[in-house]
């Protein structure tokens, strides 16, 4: 069994050297990547006119410096070369844990498509440059913190091929769900586990992947159970359909795809990968993530790079803003205390999850819109509620739950919350009835037990002073 499981995943691992293309009328997927055509046989440099990897960290660091009033500088680890892997953070409040959703782009992550590493920095900087003036950008720096990771692949970029510095795919390297071969974290690769521990680490509520070799928006699922090229939605099939189509249409010209209809196209019905990024975000760290073809050519001219930035400025910009134009948000809190109680939002009839943030409580849920949705909350040790809404826009919804009426349950919960140091407010407030009959209970037990003290203290009567006959005990 392992055996034939093994040669399964060699078997996947080969098929996977192809990269999002396009399908032709008789279903034939076209090939992006051969190794040969990767190193550029003509005597060109491909890489002309593009930043180099210490160009690229020194475009972040200057952005820090002449944005620092938006913006924080970071690393999420390095490649296997050692190259840093910088992010750009935008926020009014960069690196401050705030109630606000958080977006990311990724670019580069195969190493011959690196089109998105200068279109995420041009990204940067122009919303550095028009937040003050512009309306969608005002409204991403004040109420999202956008997250820019401009190369997962510096290695590769350097290399001009498509693999890491190991020469292994990134966006093949991720846990899969139907083939879960490799689960030991510590065999992936450095740039996938930089990826995994970001999440970890910051609860993203969407995000997209920029690669090259094709104009599509893509979404889950990627993968299919037989292997077999079929579409395969995932349970927000309806939202990723919403999402996709809106960066296309936003586009210049994505939508007008002859290959693609509308521009967009579910991953396991173009062709399916295992092992990718899309599909781990979206099942591990409750982030919906699309990933966007944005260049028919893998690695065009720079010279074209001005024209695909402004073809797709406005659709990356609203695919930010979408979380929070969207869906429903909101935040759950205790009816018992006031206090913020990090929980689950549920949509009835979709299987998918989305947990509050740990702090506030906040939650960010996309949905599609114009469709009625009954959303759930839930939290450990409280009575869930649910509350049916019509979502057109973006929608707040906050939720108050009750502890469960259980009489261990409440007096449980008061004394795990005394000890957090919220003591009187708690006791004297919901569970003022409770109190009142414990000290009721305490004044009755002291009662009777002078009464016992009192009674034990008086002089008994013999039997013969009450006038009752007397008794002979036997021993």
């Amino acid at each position: 069994m392992k055996c034939s499981l093994f040669l399964l995943f060699i078997s996947l691992t080969f098929s996977s050297v192809l990269a999002r293309g396009g399908l032709s009328g008789s279903a034939t997927t076209r090939l992006l990547l051969e190794e040969n055509h990767s190193q550029n046989s003509n005597s060109v440099d491909k890489a002309k006119g593009y930043m180099s990897n210490y160009d690229l960290e020194q475009a972040v660091k200057e952005f820090g410096r002449r944005c620092s009033n938006i913006s924080r500088i970071y690393s999420i680890g390095k490649s296997v070369n050692g190259f840093p892997l910088w992010v750009m953070e935008i926020s009014d409040k960069p690196g401050v844990e705030e109630p606000e959703p958080a977006f990311k782009f990724i670019g580069n992550v195969h190493g011959d498509e690196p089109v998105g590493r200068e279109i995420t920095l041009l990204l940067a900087n122009w919303i550095c440059d028009n937040h003050m003036k512009d309306p969608l950008a005002k409204l991403i720096v004040e109420n999202v913190h956008l997250h820019i990771l401009p190369s997962l692949n510096p290695d590769g970029f350097a290399l001009k091929r498509r693999g890491n510095a190991n020469n292994i795919d990134l966006n093949r390297d991720f846990p899969d769900q139907f083939f879960p071969m490799n689960n030991d974290e510590n065999a992936r690769q450095p740039e996938t586990r930089a990826i995994m521990n970001w999440l970890r680490e910051i609860h993203f509520t969407a995000s997209a992947t920029l690669h090259g070799g094709a104009l599509v928006a893509n979404y889950p699922w990627d993968g299919t159970q037989d292997q077999r090229r079929n579409y395969y939605g995932c349970p927000d099939d309806e939202t990723f359909k919403f999402l996709a189509s809106s960066y296309s249409h936003s586009h210049h010209n994505m939508s007008l795809s002859k290959e693609f209809h509308q521009g967009i196209i579910n991953g396991a019905f173009w062709y399916p990968i295992y092992g990718g990024m899309q599909d781990w975000n979206y099942i591990h760290g409750g982030c919906l993530e699309l990933t966007l073809e944005i260049s028919d050519d893998k690695w065009p001219n720079a010279n074209e790079l001005p024209t695909i930035w402004e073809y797709n400025k406005i659709s990356m910009l609203n695919l930010v803003a979408s979380v929070v134009k969207n869906g429903v948000h909101g935040r759950i809190f205790s009816s018992d205390s006031g206090r913020p109680i990090p929980g689950s939002i549920t949509i009835k009839g979709i299987n998918y999850t989305v947990k509050a943030g740990r702090a506030f409580a906040d939650y960010y849920r996309l949905l599609a819109p114009g469709k009625k949705y009954e959303v759930i909350a839930s939290v450990p040790g409280y009575r869930s509620k649910s509350t049916i809404i019509w979502l057109e826009e973006a929608t707040t919804l906050d939720f108050i739950l009750d502890p469960e009426e259980t009489l261990e349950g409440n007096l449980l919960r008061s004394i795990c919350d005394c000890s957090g140091g919220v003591t009187t407010k708690l006791v004297w407030g919901y569970h003022m009835e409770i109190c009142f009959v414990l000290v009721i209970i305490a004044f009755l037990c002291f009662l009777l037990k002078r009464r016992t003290i009192f009674t034990l203290g008086k002089p008994r009567q013999s039997s013969k002073s009450r006038g009752l006959p007397e008794m002979s005990i036997g021993l």
